[in-house]
């Protein structure tokens, strides 16, 4: 598959962007200055992106609790992210949402969430809602091996299916529900449950962009052709541990230094499109120094804008139509 240079480049920087916000929300949060949980996504940048590269404006996509990195891939803006975490009124939910609840509608991000198994059931909504007015969008849910145990998860593969919706689900299987992996909690395969409701299956390695990019075309080009939901089954690791605190006990001693050592998504790209001739390592530098300005500057702004008051609690809180 031929992949542009500018969408080789924009893809690039959204994974710096993704890891670099991630490492420093590692630090800013042992500082206590951050509200509630953080849970990052360091290690499995490619996946949000190699997906997203797919998707238009026009497409939708439900996240998880882990949601910085899908939030990036899909658009939404670094300061108001940073911001929200730190419970800003300028954050992108005016300080109401947090790290678990950022949502950007204009950018077709309908939300992290914090409810296990929350985003499948959305993505029904927003794919009936593009197969009705055939406006040719694609809705996409990520969730992780956890929540396709979840009833939720489950009865969405249902829906999709019997309404032949143009919806997308990516399993991103980092191995682990929380702390319980997933060779324990899952029984059968996730093929074997794309099977179970007819739809096709494909799987790949979340640590290749060029492989999630290729079958995320191929996942996303089956819906937006109005051929029904595809399961995605991305294999990757998360580095961190399932929240920022989290003492990862239950995790082999040197399996995190082995992911980042054989399996880091962004020394890969790296590697393959300058030996391709495609960039200059310095061209690739360039992109990072400009994304650490860009997450210090956000940094700098989130702790210098204002809390939301008292007066703001009911504002955003009902429609109205």
């Amino acid at each position: 598959m031929q992949i542009a240079r500018e969408t080789l480049l924009r893809s690039y920087r959204a994974m710096r962007t993704i890891r670099m916000f991630e490492e420093r929300l590692h630090v800013e949060f042992a500082t206590g200055e951050i509200p509630g949980f953080v849970h990052l996504y360091c290690g499995e940048e490619a996946s949000a992106v190699g997906v997203c590269a797919n998707l238009t404006d026009n497409d939708t996509i439900a996240s998880t609790h882990r949601g910085h990195g899908h939030c990036i891939a899909k658009g939404v803006g670094v300061a108001g992210m940073m911001a929200e975490i730190y419970g800003r009124s300028t954050g992108v939910c005016r300080g109401k949402g947090g790290s678990m609840h950022i949502a950007d509608l204009a950018c077709g991000m309908l939300g992290a969430n914090g409810i296990v198994g929350g985003g499948p059931p959305l993505i029904c909504g927003a794919a009936l809602s593009h197969k009705t007015l055939r406006d040719g969008g694609v809705a996409v849910a990520f969730y992780g091996d956890g929540a396709s145990n979840e009833g939720s998860t489950l009865e969405s593969l249902n829906l999709a299916s019997v309404w032949n919706l143009p919806a997308v689900f990516v399993v991103e299987d980092n191995g682990y529900g929380e702390a319980t992996g997933a060779s324990y909690a899952c029984a059968g395969t996730q093929g074997a449950r794309a099977a179970g409701f007819g739809m096709p299956y494909i799987e790949c390695d979340g640590s290749d962009y060029f492989a999630v990019h290729q079958a995320a075309g191929e996942a996303i080009a089956h819906a937006r052709e109005g051929k029904g939901p595809v399961m995605l089954h991305v294999h990757l690791a998360r580095w961190y541990g399932h929240f920022e605190g989290d003492a990862m006990t239950y995790r082999a001693a040197d399996e995190v230094a082995i992911a980042k050592r054989d399996h880091d998504c962004l020394k890969l790209f790296r590697t393959r499109v300058t030996e391709a001739g495609l960039f200059e390592g310095s061209e690739l530098d360039e992109v990072d120094a400009a994304v650490a300005d860009e997450i210090e500057a956000a940094v700098v702004q989130a702790k210098d804008d204002p809390l939301p008051q008292s007066a703001d609690l009911l504002a955003d809180v009902y429609v109205r139509y």
